[in-house]
């Protein structure tokens, strides 16, 4: 199972990025992690289908409605297999 590693940039904290985004991946069983990062970025990582991988990237440039997204970087990895769950870290 392939890992996406994306570094969202915009308005993306204390907008709910990060709690919508967990509620998204966890609606789409995927696994890892988002969190809030101290230049103002969000960080996530995730594992699963490609093609929900895919949709999880979709919501990513678009965000919480409070949100505005300016860029996401992303970068396809070889998955681990390493998480149980999805979780907002702090």
């Amino acid at each position: 199972m392939p890992r996406i590693h994306l570094l969202i940039s915009g308005r993306v904290q204390g907008v709910y990025y990060r709690q919508s985004t967990t509620q998204v991946a966890s609606t789409l069983g995927l696994s890892g992690w988002v969190r809030n990062l101290s230049d103002g970025r969000v960080e996530l990582t995730a594992e699963g289908p490609a093609e929900t991988l895919e949709q999880l990237i979709a919501f990513c440039h678009d965000g919480p409605p409070a949100a505005r997204v300016d860029q996401v970087e992303c970068q396809w990895l070889e998955g681990t297999g390493e998480f149980t769950g999805f979780e907002t870290l702090r």
